[in-house]
């Protein structure tokens, strides 16, 4: 507003007249009429746009959370709250202390940094009748995204701890159409060594058409053994810790 060249004074009118109301200190919205449905007042879309285009953050939506709102794994989150990682380092701090349907977990650009690459404009369905906010929505505006290929290296950066090894494994399955020169790139541009073993470990054990045209040995996947996970096995390639369902067959029941 303050950009708009819109007053404090203008503002309390607003206020005062019903305009807008507020929904925490220096965040305001325009008031949902009586009989919105909650579920839309609740939702996170709507403040997200209003985010990147109006107020003009930059950040994108990624991991788990772009790989099943792009139709990957819908049955990647469990619960009543949708898991919405954001990715940046101009994410606004209102967004995260919103009370809305989604738990929204901030992380820096730090595994790839600032770069862009992988990061892609995507629709919300914004014609779905069955989603009560996105039929609020006065906008048609894409919401940045993780592509795939990127979104599952940052998915594969959050294990074990805010990921497990299981919902990845049902990740890729669903991962058959990736495209190997961006994947190539984007392993390029990784700055983790842990999510790019752990990325060939699954593309092996997968072995989607794409696998065959990424080199293993153009990656830097540094040196010495890594410990991942308590009571994992160590893998024989990869030199870091899985669980067993994730060795190579012919070393499954081996030492």
């Amino acid at each position: 507003m303050a950009r708009h060249a819109i007053s404090r004074q203008s503002v309390s009118g607003y206020l005062k007249q019903g305009w807008l109301e507020p929904v925490m200190s220096g965040v305001y919205r325009r008031p949902f009429s009586s009989d919105t449905n909650p579920e839309a007042v609740r939702g996170w879309k709507i403040p997200l746009l209003s985010a990147v285009w109006l107020m003009r953050h930059e950040f994108h939506v990624g991991g788990a959370s772009s790989l099943s709102l792009r139709g990957h794994a819908h049955y990647l989150s469990f619960g009543s709250e949708f898991a919405l990682y954001l990715y940046g380092s101009d994410i606004p701090t209102w967004l995260s202390k919103l009370r809305t349907d989604a738990d929204v977990k901030t992380r820096s650009n730090v595994l790839f940094g600032e770069g862009a690459t992988g990061v892609e404009n995507a629709d919300f369905d914004l014609s779905n009748d069955e989603d009560p906010e996105l039929a609020q929505s006065p906008w048609r505006w894409p919401m940045p995204m993780s592509s795939p290929e990127r979104a599952i290296l940052e998915m594969l950066d959050e294990v074990p701890r805010g990921e497990s090894f299981h919902k990845v494994d049902v990740a890729f399955e669903s991962l058959a159409n990736l495209r190997p020169r961006l994947l190539a790139t984007l392993l390029t541009l990784c700055r983790s060594v842990k999510t790019k073993r752990l990325f060939f470990v699954f593309a092996d054990k997968h072995n989607h058409a794409w696998r065959r045209h990424l080199d293993v040995s153009s990656v830097d996947l540094g040196k010495g053994d890594r410990a991942l996970t308590p009571g994992g096995r160590l893998h024989p390639i990869y030199r870091i810790t899985v669980p067993n369902d994730l060795m190579p067959k012919e070393a499954q029941y081996g030492p």
